[in-house]
C-alpha cells in the first residue's frame, strides 16, 4: 500500500502489529512507573529484586547470572542495576558457600518486604490495565509467552 510515499504493507499505521505493540508497551510501562513511584524503583529494578526474592525462596545460591536468566535481563545491565539495589540496602552479595571465586545474592529482609509490597501495587496495576481483555488475558498471556519463547 502507498500512503504519501511510504510503502506499507498496511493501509492505517496502527494495523501493524509491530507499533502497536510499542504504543501499548509505552502506556504500560506508564502505569507501571506510576505504580512503583511510591516505593521508589524503576521497574527493571523491581524485576530483578523480586525475581530475587522469588528465587531466593527455594534456598539454593542465586548467582547473577541465575537472576539475570530469570528476569530475562542484558546480563551487563543486571550487574549495573544490582549494584544500585545494593546501595539502596535491598540486596546483598555474599560469598557462594561452595564456589570460593563466586558470590550469591540475596534480598535483605527490607528488599523481600519492599519486593512483598511493591508486586501488590504492580499486580494491581496490570489487573486495571488488562482489564479491557477480559476472560481472554489468560489467552493473551499464552501468547505473550509463545512470542518470548520464539528463536529468531
Amino acid at each position: 500500500m502507498r500512503n504519501n510515499g511510504l510503502r506499507s504493507e498496511f493501509e492505517h499505521a496502527d494495523e501493524g502489529p509491530g507499533l502497536l505493540l510499542w504504543q501499548v508497551t509505552n502506556r504500560w510501562q506508564a502505569a507501571q512507573r506510576a505504580a512503583l513511584a511510591p516505593f521508589e524503583l524503576t521497574h527493571v529494578q523491581f524485576v530483578l529484586l523480586t525475581s530475587l526474592t522469588y528465587l531466593a525462596v527455594a534456598g539454593d545460591p542465586v548467582m547473577q547470572r541465575d537472576l539475570a536468566a530469570q528476569a530475562a535481563t542484558d546480563p551487563m545491565m543486571t550487574s549495573q542495576v544490582l549494584r544500585v539495589l545494593e546501595q539502596k540496602g535491598l540486596v546483598e552479595r555474599r560469598d557462594h558457600p561452595s564456589d570460593r571465586r563466586a558470590k550469591s545474592l540475596v534480598p535483605t529482609e527490607a528488599g523481600a518486604a519492599l519486593a512483598n509490597r511493591a508486586v501488590v501495587a504492580v499486580q494491581a496495576c496490570d489487573r486495571e490495565f488488562f482489564g479491557p481483555l477480559g476472560p481472554r488475558t489468560g489467552q493473551f498471556g499464552v501468547d505473550l509467552r509463545r512470542l518470548r519463547d520464539r528463536r529468531l
